[in-house]
């Protein structure tokens, strides 16, 4: 009872990435052919809200609903970011898919997902253990 809530967002979330096609395979082939601006401007958004929410927490001084503060710890660029996105990016336009939309492709009745899902949770696995030897 205590998750309901979560898995209710999930529900969500993933009927919404349904609805706007971003996990069409379709759309994600035109946006690495740069045939359509679709997915581009999702990002675009994403990215912008993003940006206008944690300035609005950290102006406003935002706290969580139980009442902490909430901290955004810095992030350092490091030549690993560079190296890992295309890496993220490759196995995106390889397979069609990026890991948030993974479950509701499996959920909207293609089963074969379960393949790039085995795949991402394998690949995260071989990360851990090489973890230390990557450059960060």
């Amino acid at each position: 009872m205590k998750n309901l809530k979560y898995l209710l967002a999930g529900t969500i979330f993933g009927f919404i990435l349904i609805k706007a096609e971003v996990i069409s395979w379709f759309r994600i082939q035109e946006m690495f052919r740069f045939q359509a601006f679709h997915m581009y401007g999702i990002i675009g958004s994403a990215i912008v809200v993003g940006m206008i929410s944690i300035l609005l927490i950290k102006k406003l001084k935002i706290k969580t609903i139980s009442g902490e503060e909430i901290k955004i710890a810095p992030k350092e660029f490091t030549v690993g970011n560079i190296i890992g996105g295309l890496l993220f990016g490759l196995g995106w336009a390889m397979t069609g898919a990026c890991p948030g939309p993974l479950y509701a492709l499996i959920g909207s009745g293609l089963p074969i997902v379960i393949v790039t899902l085995l795949s991402a949770v394998l690949g995260t696995y071989v990360y851990g253990l090489l973890k230390n030897k990557l450059p960060h």
